[in-house]
């Protein structure tokens, strides 16, 4: 394998907020050239086998796949797991105490909507939502729109679900060693997710990098949908530096909403190495 291969390993199908079946998302793949394929759901394994199965029928190479959410420094960061055994307990029993958190979380944002007059919430966000323990805000503002509480999502995030506005209720997500563990004990690589996202100071981004690797972290989203040419740069160098293994992915959510399709993002730059070399031995094979 080389760093010029159309490897996509960063997706999400209905299993989490995607919009697409699994198969429909290899299809799609598929057509757009990918040649190793990788679903990533939000804390969530269960699309796994459908997606192997689905690569294997279009005749695409597979890599198991998911991104865990992940308190750091009072933010979410996305930690992505590749290569790991699905079947794996330990990690499919982390993943559902992360889930869990959603739920709980749901049911005070809820709470305090109803504090200043907005009724029904919870069941309201619940009609957008494909798997009930992936609820999140996202969801909630949908209901806000539909309901005309607010004109549109921006209109919601000024007015609510904010900090210091009525709904917010903060994240309780995973460790990082937490997720780092789950996923190499499961047998897999840990990667940070598109890094230029968060918005941290550059002491804040040197600590992450540290203690990930010193975790046992293992790669970095260097090219992704979210970044621009010049962070591809920038994060090639911290790969580098950190000694860190290369990932590209389109962090495809739905044909409607995501400005990067899958397949479609330039190569991994030349002197990188790539997450797929490290994890030749557990990529599934097209045929």
């Amino acid at each position: 394998m080389t760093t010029y291969l159309n490897a996509d390993l960063h997706c999400h199908s209905v299993v989490s907020d995607g919009t697409l079946t699994p198969e429909d998302l290899a299809a799609r793949a598929k057509a757009n050239g990918v040649e190793l394929w990788s679903l990533t759901d939000h804390d969530e394994i269960g699309g796994q086998h459908r997606a192997a199965a689905a690569a294997r029928s279009q005749g695409m190479a597979y890599l198991t796949g998911t991104e865990i959410s992940v308190t750091f420094a009072g933010n979410t960061v996305h930690i992505v797991g590749l290569g790991f055994d699905p079947d794996n307990a330990a990690l499919a029993q982390g993943l559902a105490a992360t889930r869990g958190g959603r739920g709980e979380r749901a049911q005070e944002m809820a709470a305090q909507l109803a504090q200043v007059g907005i009724h029904g919430a919870y069941e309201g966000a619940l009609k957008f939502v494909g798997n009930p323990e992936l609820i999140s805000r996202t969801h909630f503002a949908r209901f806000l729109v539909e309901t005309q509480v607010c004109r549109d999502t921006n209109e919601v995030f000024r007015k609510y679900l904010t900090e210091g506005k009525p709904g917010y209720v903060p994240h309780r997500w995973a460790t990082l060693g937490d997720a780092v563990r789950w996923i190499t004990e499961a047998g897999g690589l840990a990667v940070i997710a598109h890094p230029a996202r968060y918005k941290f100071t550059a002491n804040e981004e040197y600590a992450l990098f540290s203690e990930f690797k010193a975790h046992g972290g293992a790669g970095v989203e260097v090219v992704t949908g979210s970044h621009t040419a010049a962070e591809y740069v920038t994060y090639a160098a911290m790969a580098e530096e950190f000694g860190l293994a290369a990932s590209r992915g389109s962090d495809f959510h739905s044909p409607d909403e995501s400005h990067t399709d899958l397949g479609t993002l330039p190569y991994l730059p030349g002197h990188l190495t790539p997450i797929w070399e490290t994890l030749a031995d557990r990529v599934r094979p097209a045929t």
